[in-house]
């Protein structure tokens, strides 16, 4: 099981894992080093010469649109918690769970573990000069691995009899020569032959690689600004240092470079750039100190990562992220008092030494890049949407910004599209497969749908105020359904049930609820929340969109009394309530009668649904029955046929309208409804309107068992005077020769143009 983050917290703060207590510096100075690295010295003349200074400019700029959004929002997460072992992976997985840390912690490993096989490649290539002597002096080309192997294993070892106080010792060092390398550079002029006429921001070479390609290589010069976060075990105040740390060498990192970039396009041709990887040795003040530099920038790099990466993998272990129990238990396992990665040191190697073999900067290069920025969108898509969640238990104490984490997703996003469609798609794929497969082994746990729950949370509430806040009359012709169903019945029948999700399915807003008879009382709450459960896998099952709900009240129509008293789930406020009885059970009409009567009262549009065992046979009929007294509901009996035949259900549905008058007028009134229906747009022929000729009542009902007796749903009129306690059962007994019935009040006067 994946550990608890307070027990985690007290078992970080013991003294067999509390660390070496670093303090700043050693953050600044493990991102710094990492981001003056290999691309600088080697790549970066490259980059000049193919695409000009304005496109290196922008690579940098769109490089730190990543990273700086990236750093910050690590930083604020860095701060909502405190900060063990493990680097990005803990400060993420404390904060919003192990599936998501876990995904994020493996790619991250990954790219950490391959950064040491990259940087150590980079190394081999400062001993340029060596080679050259020997192929002239032996007329021997030696191989560049016959340095990267060695000196990788070479580092290996290191780390591994030495541990960390080595690493950061070895930090200064080389910190010192980098810091000397790059200010040669910049005090040199190069020679006259190479240097340009003045400085020309957009000069290239012609027929050079795309922008996209020269971004994919130099990209992961900008990917060392949280390299520093993998000490976040053996730091004494990491949510000082982590911030402080990461950002001051991010900017530092990012003025550095546009400075390298204008100085090369200063002192040399695009032509000769592109040609000669070392052309930084012509221009430096003393030519030895680039290749010096170039050495002590790949190891420090390498230094970094092989700090970083074996730390990440510890963790992962002790949360039981990785797919076996006895890998985990093997990777979390600590040397001596300052518990060192020995393991997973071992592990990170074998990785390295892999690509290592492989042996091309430049592919090596594009597979960070695409793992880095898979990593760093996902690292930014939490933090937006944390940002919107409101949960109270993020409480971090340094605070980015919603819109930059944005940016830094969207940015991460399309670059991954433009450098290479198959590798992002490829990129995204693993990394939804890892989620999947944690988010299975850790069930139970936070995870992006907590996020998520959060963000709907907030937006509904936005959204719900908003509409509230602008509330207003609806125009003519801008009315919709929002409908209350109650039911004491909710389990044993369907038809109410279904009625609701057909007619809230796209055009409305269905609020289904069921009432339990009783005084109120927490058992009673408890099996009420049982039954809601049970709702809401009936929701899942039929693809509902409503709202279940139950409520416990002593009488049905105290039930009605709060049910009309409820503001609008959506935002909007109710405007129709829906009753249902059985015709079976005519007993049931009186209750019904009177629900129907406190919500007409209360300006609230009535729906009675009189169900049966027929459930809307084969959803291929509807007939819609018009009288003379009930014309007024016309609007809203034809606005809810047409929403209905809207749902997949009724797809093969026709509609029908019936115009039922005196004999004298029902041709007129019918070609009039006609008219009206095509200026509405309703999708009802003029060939499915029939004129009945009507003088009684009991000429209505022989009407209507001759018409609609197979139909699968009547929709009728219901005027005031039906709700009235006398006349309420006579009403919703009429159309005895129809199936379901579903009458219809409307309040409220719809319009149809």
């Amino acid at each position: 099981m994946f550990s608890n983050p307070a027990q985690q917290s007290g078992s970080a703060s013991s003294g067999a894992i509390q660390g070496h207590g670093f303090g700043t510096a050693p953050v600044f100075l493990t991102s710094i080093c990492t981001i003056l690295g290999a691309i600088l010295f080697l790549r970066f003349g490259y980059a000049v010469g193919h695409v000009g200074l304005w496109g290196s400019l922008a690579i940098i700029a769109l490089g730190h649109l990543v990273t700086i959004p990236t750093v910050l929002a690590v930083s604020e997460i860095a701060t909502n918690r405190r900060v063990a072992g493990g680097g990005a992976y803990y400060i993420v997985s404390r904060s919003f769970g192990p599936s998501i840390g876990g995904t994020i912690g493996i790619t991250l490993y990954l790219s950490q573990a391959i950064s040491i096989a990259f940087y150590m490649v980079a190394f081999a290539e400062a001993w340029e000069p060596i080679f050259n002597w020997v192929a002239t002096s032996y007329d021997l080309k030696l191989d560049r691995r016959w340095i990267s192997i060695p000196f990788t294993l070479l580092l290996i070892a290191l780390m591994l009899t030495k541990g960390a106080d080595i690493g950061v010792w070895g930090l200064w060092g080389v910190s010192a020569i980098l810091a000397a390398s790059i200010g040669a550079f910049f005090l040199g002029e190069g020679p006259m032959d190479i240097r340009p006429e003045g400085l020309n921001i957009t000069a290239r070479i012609t027929d050079g690689d795309s922008f996209s390609i020269v971004f994919a290589t130099c990209f992961p010069a900008f990917t060392g600004m949280i390299a520093g976060l993998g000490l976040s075990g053996d730091l004494r105040n990491p949510q000082r240092s982590i911030p402080l740390g990461t950002i001051a060498a991010t900017v530092a990192g990012m003025v550095i470079y546009a400075l390298v970039a204008v100085k090369l396009a200063q002192s040399a041709t695009p032509e000769a750039l592109a040609e000669d990887q070392f052309l930084m040795t012509k221009i430096a003040l003393w030519g030895p100190a680039i290749y010096i530099g170039l050495g002590a920038a790949a190891l420090s790099s390498a230094l970094g990562s092989i700090l970083v990466a074996p730390r990440t993998l510890q963790m992962l272990g002790r949360d039981n992220v990785l797919p076996f129990s006895q890998l985990n238990r093997l990777m979390e396992k600590g040397v001596g008092q300052n518990q060192e990665p020995v393991y997973a040191t071992f592990v990170s190697g074998a990785i390295a030494i892999v690509f290592v073999v492989a042996g091309d900067v430049d592919f090596i290069a594009r597979i960070l890049t695409m793992f880095f920025i898979v990593t760093y969108g996902v690292l930014c898509a939490v933090s937006f949407l944390e940002h919107f969640a409101g949960n109270p238990s993020y409480r971090p104490t340094f605070h980015s910004r919603w819109y930059l984490s944005l940016i830094g997703t969207v940015m991460c996003g399309l670059m991954m599209i433009q450098i290479n469609v198959l590798y992002a798609s490829i990129s995204i794929i693993l990394m939804l497969a890892i989620y999947l497969g944690l988010r299975h082994s850790h069930k139970g746990q936070r995870d992006l749908t907590a996020i998520f729950q959060g963000t709907m949370f907030q937006l509904t509430r936005w959204l719900q105020i908003t509409l509230q806040r602008n509330r207003g009359v609806s125009p003519e012709g801008g009315w919709r359904p929002s409908i209350v169903a109650v039911t004491r019945f909710g389990e044993r029948r369907l038809g109410h049930f279904d009625l609701l999700r057909w007619i809230c399915h796209r055009h409305g807003f269905g609020h289904f609820i069921q009432v339990f008879h009783g005084d109120y009382s927490f058992l009673d709450e408890i099996d009420a929340r049982i039954h809601v459960d049970e709702l809401i896998q009936r929701t899942e099952v039929s693809r509902a969109g409503i709202f279940v709900d139950t409520l416990i009240c002593p009488t049905f129509q105290l039930a009605i009394a709060q049910t009309l008293q409820m503001p609008g789930i959506s935002g909007l406020p109710n405007n129709s309530i829906l009753f249902e009885f059985d015709r079976e059970n005519p007993d049931e009409i009186n209750e019904v009668g009177q629900g129907a009567r406190l919500a007409s009262n209360s300006m609230f549009n009535v729906l009675i649904l009189r169900s049966t065992k027929y459930r809307f046979g084969y959803r291929s009929s509807i007939h819609v029955w018009v009288t003379e007294e009930n014309l007024a509901n016309a609007p809203m009996m034809l606005l809810l046929a047409y929403i209905i035949v809207g749902h997949p259900e009724w797809r093969r549905a026709e509609i029908q309208l019936f115009a039922c008058f005196d004999s004298v007028d029902a041709e007129r009134e019918a070609n009039r409804l006609s008219t009206w229906m095509q200026e509405g747009r309703l999708p009802i022929s003029t060939q499915n309107v029939t004129s009945v000729s009507c003088s009684s009542g009991e000429a209505l009902e022989e009407e209507v068992t001759q018409h609609s007796s197979q139909a699968d749903l009547v929709i009728a009129g219901l005027i005031s005077e039906n709700l009235d306690p006398e006349t309420v059962d006579q009403a919703l007994r009429q159309y005895e020769g129809a199936n379901d019935v579903l009458f219809v009040h409307a309040i409220e006067r719809i319009s149809i143009d």
